[in-house]
């Protein structure tokens, strides 16, 4: 089989300094005086080491640079590197990578939803696969972690047996709407993508019907068990917006909060805000589920970073979510991609979900 390899190596960057991704004119320098950091490069190496040690001297035709081939040094694999212009740190790069690429199988990239769509509307119905990096990813062609992009891979070459296929959605938003709170998801496509067992994400639904009276009881419940001088950090979304809502505070629905002896402390924070905050006290975090897809860390809410997390740990974690929406998730587990395979690991196991007032649903937490 031959697969291909393109990177966008600014994916993500948006996400942990509050901005909602790294689409459009300035955003991807403004990231960067931020403080951002680079993160679809080693979200990269993390699938291709994976891959490597199960099968050692996998050939990948690769885009050159931080296109590809940078992520792949000394590790175990036989690259077969494209010629391409010079890069224009634009889409354009995907897009001639992609094309340059010619006839292979698979195209296997790293990115987030508007890569997504870059490259499959340039592969003409080549597979794709996508090693999550981005703020949303709300489509279906992503793997849930790099771990199990890499694993798919493997499977791929090692047991194609394994291996079904199928139509999956190209789902992408107006991140320029979306900075201003409001939500316009797009369906652009639809892209053929490998799946096997529970290596693939579903493409985000919207809200369940008739969820409201649960979730305004529960985060009711769960604003009137806070403790004072403990750091609340709440995530994005309606679940977690709830908790704000039920504190007598307007959320920042699509942003991160924080709350200390009932008082909003920071509106919209990014990842260094949090570390400020958290330095004098114990944090708690509280987190909805995104709708059909489960994740619960990873998806849009990258500014509650490892080293938060670590700090609150896994008895400090809370979560929302509806007993509709739990019912309607793609399979019946809640999904944690936070960038630290063994953070993922720790977060792993059994987890009680706030489903309504004074309910709770016990549900397997996994990272694959």
């Amino acid at each position: 089989m031959r697969i291909g390899l393109v990177v966008n190596p600014v994916a993500g960057m948006g996400g942990a300094v509050g901005l909602k991704g790294t689409d459009g004119p300035g955003i991807v320098a403004e990231a960067r005086s931020r403080g951002a950091v680079e993160r679809a490069g080693p979200r990269t190496c993390e699938a291709l080491a994976l891959l490597a040690a199960r099968v050692p001297g996998a050939e990948l035709i690769v885009a050159p640079g931080a296109l590809g081939a940078d992520w792949a040094g000394g590790l175990a694999l036989s690259l077969q590197p494209i010629e391409m212009p010079l890069l224009t740190g634009t889409a354009r790069d995907t897009k001639t990578a992609v094309a340059a690429m010619g006839d292979v199988d698979l195209i296997v990239f790293t990115g987030g939803d508007g890569t997504a769509r870059d490259v499959a509307g340039t592969a003409e119905g080549t597979p794709i696969l996508g090693i999550p990096a981005g703020v949303k990813m709300h489509s279906g062609v992503f793997a849930v972690t790099p771990r199990a992009a890499g694993a798919l891979i493997a499977d791929l070459l090692n047991a194609p047996d394994r291996i079904r296929w199928r139509e999956a959605e190209i789902m992408d938003v107006d991140e320029v709407a979306l900075r201003t709170g409001t939500i316009s998801p797009r369906l652009y496509g639809m892209a053929r993508t490998p799946t096997s067992g529970g290596l693939m994400q579903a493409a985000k639904g919207g809200p369940p019907p008739d969820a409201d009276g649960a979730v305004k009881g529960a985060a009711k419940g769960i604003a009137g068990a806070m403790e004072p001088d403990i750091l609340y950090i709440v995530g994005p979304g309606r679940s977690a917006g709830a908790v704000m809502a039920a504190a007598g505070h307007e959320p920042t629905l699509l942003g991160v909060d924080a709350l200390l002896n009932g008082k909003v402390v920071a509106r919209d924070a990014t990842a260094r805000d949090l570390h400020t905050l958290m330095d004098t006290h114990p944090v708690r975090v509280i987190v909805g589920v995104t709708g059909h897809q489960g994740f619960v860390l990873g998806r849009g809410n990258q500014q509650i970073d490892p080293d938060v997390l670590r700090r609150a740990g896994p008895d400090g974690l809370t979560i929302i979510a509806s007993p509709e929406k739990l019912s309607s998730l793609a399979a019946p587990r809640l999904l944690v991609d936070t960038g630290d395979a063994a953070l993922d690991a720790e977060f792993s196991g059994f987890h009680r979900v706030a489903t309504g007032p004074g309910r709770m649903t016990m549900m397997r937490l996994s990272s694959e």
